[in-house]
């Protein structure tokens, strides 16, 4: 949260930086990552070398420290590359693995994990969800345990974005008693004797961002790779998690508007019947709902972003940006894949891709119900209503 702030010159100089990166650097390859199933390290290594992964890390981890809002206009430029798995991918590693360690890390851990990775020379991967624990982190069975300096972890982790290339896990493990009090967040490299990377997990998109098992057969680390204090995890896991549902309300407009515009394109360059798709009031009125629902979204997460990076709490207006944004982002998809008809079915296409990248939105960072459930305790909703 916080950062330093920027006028809207700096920030738009910033936008225009990152859309020629991605023109020059991320366009050409899209295809490949698709096919190969994860993006390579260069890319990494090049965004750090111009700041990218640092945005929002301190400068004692060597970033620049700004606010959210670069980050968001990162995610944008990102998504015009039309795959998700890119920034998904990027905010893996720079968003949720490294920015926990800069926020309550030691120094330690800034100087071996958090520098080498803003410059792109280490990737990082967060390990939370489990078999049998996603949205119910207070159910973690990984277990950490103490032995002299060291802390031997043995569990497994699923869903792990960036599993198979990450060079660090910041790992959530149990290092006390059972719920949410006994959990620690702790920094294991992935050359660590006994840490095993199993599957490689084949989605139904987000292709370019890889996804994996990964398991803990009594790895040993140091105790003092723990981030911050010992069971207090469970508090930098949901600090963390706020910031990843607003990076999913990002890309989920981001994803929406790139949809409009394909949709839009080929509405008007499609001829049915003697005229353009769009010369039919039907597609005229199916679009004019899309982009109503782009610009409430848009809405939504503008004012969570403005809260964010004032401090202010806005964990209820995020998990509503996060609900709204993913959910109308599928309605989006339905229908911008409905004006491009047997064409949206086709591997060949834009539309194809797009269409199933976006069908994880209202699962990741916390599923829509979870998102419900943040919003009615936060309006009191859930208090019990006593009879008059």
């Amino acid at each position: 949260m916080g950062g330093k702030s920027a006028d809207q010159g700096e920030l738009e100089g910033f936008r225009a930086s990152v859309r020629a990166f991605v023109a020059r650097e991320v366009l050409p390859h899209v295809a490949a990552w698709e096919s190969a199933g994860e993006v390579p390290r260069s890319l990494f290594k090049k965004m750090g070398a111009l700041g990218y992964l640092g945005l929002r890390i301190g400068e004692e981890g060597g970033g620049a420290g700004l606010d959210f809002r670069y980050t968001a206009i990162l995610i944008e430029e990102l998504m015009r590359c039309g795959a998700v798995g890119v920034p998904v991918s990027v905010m893996a590693h720079a968003e949720f693995a490294t920015k926990v360690i800069d926020r309550a890390g030691s120094p330690e851990l800034k100087r071996d994990f958090v520098r080498p990775a803003v410059a792109g020379e280490r990737i990082g991967a967060l390990g939370v969800t489990e078999p049998g624990a996603g949205s119910d982190v207070a159910a973690l069975r990984t277990r950490a345990v103490r032995d002299g300096d060291d802390l031997v972890i043995t569990g497994r982790k699923i869903f792990i974005s960036n599993g198979t290339i990450a060079d660090f896990v910041t790992t959530a493990a149990r290092t006390g008693g059972p719920g949410h009090s006994g959990l620690s967040l702790i920094v294991v490299p992935t050359d660590t004797k006994g840490f095993q990377v199993g599957r490689r997990l084949r989605k139904i998109g987000t292709h370019a961002s890889d996804t994996a098992e990964i398991a803990f057969d009594e790895c040993r680390v140091p105790a003092r790779y723990t981030v911050g204090p010992e069971q207090g995890g469970f508090k930098l896991i949901m600090q963390g998690f706020e910031t990843e549902r607003l990076v999913l309300a990002v890309i989920a407009v981001a994803q929406m508007r790139l949809m409009a515009e394909e949709a839009t394109k080929w509405g008007r360059e499609r001829i049915a019947f003697g005229r353009p798709l769009l010369g039919f009031q039907v597609w005229q009125h199916r679009m004019a709902d899309v982009l109503a629902s782009i610009e409430a979204a848009d809405a939504l997460t503008e004012r969570a972003i403005g809260l964010h990076v004032t401090g202010a709490p806005c964990n209820a207006e995020i998990s509503m940006a996060k609900l709204f944004a993913t959910e109308s982002a599928l309605d989006v998809a339905r229908t911008c894949a409905q004006i491009f008809g047997g064409m949206s079915y086709m591997e060949d296409g834009l539309m194809a891709r797009l269409y199933r990248d976006s069908l994880a939105f209202t699962i990741g960072a916390g599923t829509s119900e979870m998102m419900r459930e943040v919003i009615a305790k936060s309006r009191g909703l859930t208090r019990p209503v006593e009879p008059k």
